[in-house]
């Protein structure tokens, strides 16, 4: 699990690519120390494992379907990319939980300055839009952000400099892809209601009294 706080911007040093997976090498520093093979790193939202870790550089198998569905292939060598490893049992929970299994991505619409904040406009399909409320949180290129607009096509996040300065936000420009990740709280509960309501279906009320009582008058009064 992690956090969505970045530690570091490593940067790709090579990739090894064959006919639809391949192995990209990634130049770090802070998140190698004490970090072995096996270990989870999450590089722009997505959870690898390392397969080679040495001085100032670590390794990590890239599958088919990670390049699928992800903006990893559309790295080079010298691409940015942000960096966390994996949330300690002890550590501080600065973030929220996000797992490193992305659910899509998007495409940064505009890119617009306001005082010391910066407005990015991300388009994103429905699909990861209807899990994405205001003053929610989503991980973006797995920075953890918190949402201040939405609508049926776009959702925008405005970021301070700090986290500009400590990501990757501060190269992307209009027309770039970030991976997405939705806040796995929604995606949870839609599992529930989906399921009770295909159960009831299903068995025409047998089950009523198993039910686990969330509605959504239920999670409206508590603040979902």
């Amino acid at each position: 699990m992690f956090t969505g706080l970045v530690e570091e911007i490593g940067t790709i040093s090579k990739i090894n690519m064959g006919a639809k997976s391949g192995t990209i090498f990634i130049d770090a520093d802070k998140i190698l120390k004490g970090t072995k093979v096996g270990d989870s790193i999450c590089v722009n939202g997505v959870c690898l494992t390392a397969t080679s870790v040495n001085n100032g550089m670590f390794s990590a198998d890239v599958m088919a379907e990670t390049f699928r569905r992800s903006s990893l292939g559309s790295l080079n060598r010298g691409s940015h990319v942000n960096l966390e490893r994996a949330m300690a049992a002890d550590g501080r929970f600065g973030g929220h939980i996000v797992s490193g299994h992305i659910d899509g991505t998007g495409t940064i619409e505009s890119v617009k300055p306001e005082e010391n904040a910066i407005w990015y406009t991300i388009k994103a399909p429905k699909e990861i839009l209807d899990f994405i409320v205001m003053k929610g949180s989503i991980a973006i290129d797995g920075i953890s952000l918190t949402v201040a607009y939405i609508d049926d096509s776009v959702f925008k996040v405005s970021i301070i400099p700090h986290t500009a300065k400590e990501t990757i936000l501060q190269f992307k420009k209009a027309g770039d892809i970030v991976n997405l990740e939705n806040d796995v709280v929604g995606k949870y509960v839609e599992k529930l209601l989906f399921n009770r309501e295909r159960d009831d279906r299903s068995n025409s009320g047998r089950i009523k009294d198993k039910k686990s009582g969330i509605t959504m008058e239920f999670l409206a009064k508590n603040g979902f």
